[in-house]
């Protein structure tokens, strides 16, 4: 576990998993020159919705990871609420992002790694505590470590 594990009594092997295809996706907009960010929403036991960022390829600010995984999850599921769903995603959600998990009822987030600069889950603001009709349980730094590493990396090569 990462050193900046929110409340690692609430991280199960399912977590780790989950984390790890999110990390492969992330890996997947690497390869297009996209910022590494995974993302996925899980249901029943099964992903039911996945994706990583496009925000460059398709030339478009809100398609983040998360975003379009929220998208793809009401879309098969056929609603906006994302109840009894997790969303897991490789970097801590900014605030575009964590007012659409918000939005959408999702119950329970699980991120890798902290994201200082635009973090909305408690690095730079906590949405999570604004007083708001819908409260997720956030859990951080599930893989934080090797998901800081995937970051850090790509951004070494950008400059």
């Amino acid at each position: 576990m990462d050193k900046e594990l929110i409340d690692p009594t609430l991280v199960t092997e399912e977590d780790i998993a989950y984390m790890r295809r999110a990390m492969e996706l992330a890996r997947s907009a690497e390869e297009i020159d996209e910022v590494p960010v995974g993302a996925i929403v899980v249901r029943d036991g099964r992903i039911i919705a996945e994706a990583y960022n496009t925000r460059e390829t398709s030339k478009c600010a809100t398609h983040h990871a998360e975003i379009l995984a929220i998208e793809e999850a009401c879309r098969a599921l056929g609603g906006w609420r994302l109840i009894g769903a997790t969303l897991y995603v490789t970097m801590e959600p900014c605030p575009m992002c964590a007012g659409a998990i918000i939005n959408a009822r999702l119950p329970r987030i699980v991120y890798g790694t902290k994201d200082i600069r635009f973090g909305a889950f408690g690095s730079l603001i906590d949405l999570a505590a604004v007083p708001l009709n819908h409260k997720p349980v956030v859990v951080g730094g599930v893989l934080g470590d090797e998901c800081r590493e995937m970051l850090t990396q790509y951004f070494k090569k950008k400059r």
